[in-house]
């Protein structure tokens, strides 16, 4: 039997021989203290693995990204030590997909999970990361933020330790009466587990805050921050979101202009005195979570594990901040789909430390990366690659010049209402060339812009006749991709939840 195969199920038989298997490299970390089969060929054990991943943060919300005002100096100080890669990317600009993506290294083309969807197959998640580590015989755990409609068993057979915290409300209150912010409680247990954590034994722990998603059911507190983090930017002038030019909303089709994205943006963004206020409690959540990542990463060296551990950061998702008179993500713009992306190896050399790398580096990409530092064998249904080449200073000859996006959760239009509904997309962005079509819309509403020349996104070139022949050549381009990953969305092929 093939292990890691994603389409072959476990037999009984299959099952007793794996645990037999557990059984004998157990004992050979703990005789020995090395693993040949999954140590790498210059170490004599293998790496730990902490990821941590943020919710609704893009790319620039970041200290050592140059943000003039959010200050992040966990991540800063991790970035020192590791790789920030610049241009870093999800494939689905939302959460539920993109941590489908994430845990599976599958485009949601393929793995066809998002809100309101029926559970992931199980042959998709039979070959996700913290799955596959556990049945390696890593230790896995998992805090905060799941989010995603998986299996059941499968699920409750990937982790040793398994801690969801909801949210709504971010304060939850404690056996002592005081309340506690999520992120302090999601740092809390995460301390905890590496208190708990034999040297001996390799573990995968999978850290995912709530933070800084906005708590959509108060409209007065829409970013709710930890205590420690009150009064701060309060005397910082927050500059208006940049493309805040009315006419740059106008320019939009109607399908974008009363879609979620500006239905949101009258919650939060649409008067300067309720964009100051909530850009400063943002930026205060941001910072509460910065200062929680640093608490687990102070107890990650307090327990000797610090030297053996690979550190990996990201974002689930974009974010619009007012810019273009949106809110939300789920979009094709750069505000939806750029995230920040850190990784942070200690068998790294000295020379690849504190480095920026603008390589595409994709969600799909960290399934693969932590089963190639963990030395363990990535499945071939991965859609993504491993990072860890270029996190060592040894980019690989050939990478990635463009990918592959999309956006397929199924929230049509209300009637009677003015919600416009989220309309579902698919494109191709290229090193110069970023395309996009709102394929439900009659007749289908394509984008093509000239990064280049054009970085933010503003000219939609699709119908300037000058181009037409690098919109066909992408318009093509993007069918033979979607068709090589599952083929057209239809709601046969994305069964909702009864």
């Amino acid at each position: 039997m093939r292990m890691f195969d994603h389409d072959v199920s476990p037999s009984v038989h299959g099952r007793r021989a794996l645990a037999l298997k557990l059984l004998v490299l157990t004992a050979a970390w703990t005789t020995a203290g090395s693993v040949a089969a999954v140590a790498t060929a210059h170490e004599d054990r293998p790496r730990n693995i902490l990821f941590i991943l943020s919710d609704d943060q893009r790319h620039d919300q970041l200290s050592c990204a140059g943000h003039p005002i959010v200050e992040t100096p966990h991540l800063d100080a991790l970035a020192k030590r590791g790789t920030r890669f610049r241009r870093a990317f999800v494939t689905t600009p939302i959460c539920a997909a993109s941590r489908a993506s994430i845990l599976t290294g599958l485009y949601e083309r393929t793995h066809r999970t998002t809100f309101r969807t029926k559970a992931m197959a199980a042959e998709h998640f039979e070959t996700s990361y913290p799955l596959v580590l556990h049945r390696a015989g890593y230790r896995t755990g998992f805090i905060g933020k799941f989010g995603v409609n998986v299996p059941q068993e499968l699920r409750k057979e990937s982790f040793d330790v398994f801690s969801p915290i909801s949210t709504n409300p971010y304060f939850k209150k404690q056996p002592d009466g005081t309340k506690r912010h999520t992120s302090e409680i999601i740092g809390d247990r995460a301390t905890l587990f590496l208190r708990e954590q034999d040297p001996k034994q390799p573990f995968c722990l999978s850290i995912s805050f709530h933070a800084v998603h906005a708590e959509d059911s108060d409209k007065e507190n829409h970013y709710p921050w930890p205590i420690a983090m009150d009064g701060r930017y309060e005397d910082v002038a927050i500059p208006p979101p940049a493309m805040s030019d009315p006419a740059i909303y106008e320019a939009h089709p109607a399908f974008l202009k009363t879609s979620l994205n500006r239905q949101r943006f009258f919650w939060r963004w649409d008067t300067p005195e309720k964009y100051e206020r909530n850009m400063r409690a943002y930026y205060r959540m941001l910072s509460g979570m910065d200062r929680v990542i640093g608490r687990v990463l102070d107890a990650l060296r307090s327990q000797g594990l610090e030297e053996n551990t690979l550190v990996i950061f990201c974002g689930d998702n974009g974010y619009f901040l007012g810019q273009r008179g949106f809110a939300g993500k789920w979009s094709h713009y750069d505000e939806s789909l750029r995230v920040p992306l850190i990784l942070a190896d200690p068998r790294a050399p000295e020379s690849a430390r504190g480095t920026v790398n603008d390589a595409f580096a994709l969600n799909i990409d960290i399934a693969a990366t932590i089963l190639d530092a963990a030395g363990v064998s990535v499945p071939e249904s991965y859609q993504g690659r491993s990072l860890l080449e270029i996190v060592q200073g040894r980019p690989p000859k050939s990478w990635r010049n463009e990918f592959f996006c999309e956006h397929l959760m199924h929230y049509p239009p209300r009637k009677g209402t003015q919600d416009g509904g989220i309309p579902k997309w698919e494109g191709i962005r290229q090193e110069r060339w970023s395309y996009a079509r709102y394929f439900e819309q009659e007749p289908v509403y394509e984008y093509l812009h000239d990064l280049q020349n054009d970085p933010q996104q503003l000219h939609n070139l699709a119908l300037e006749p000058e181009f037409a022949e690098t919109l066909r050549r992408l318009r093509e381009r993007c069918t033979a991709r979607r068709d090589e990953l599952g083929g057209a969305w239809s709601l046969e092929k994305y069964p909702l939840q009864r």
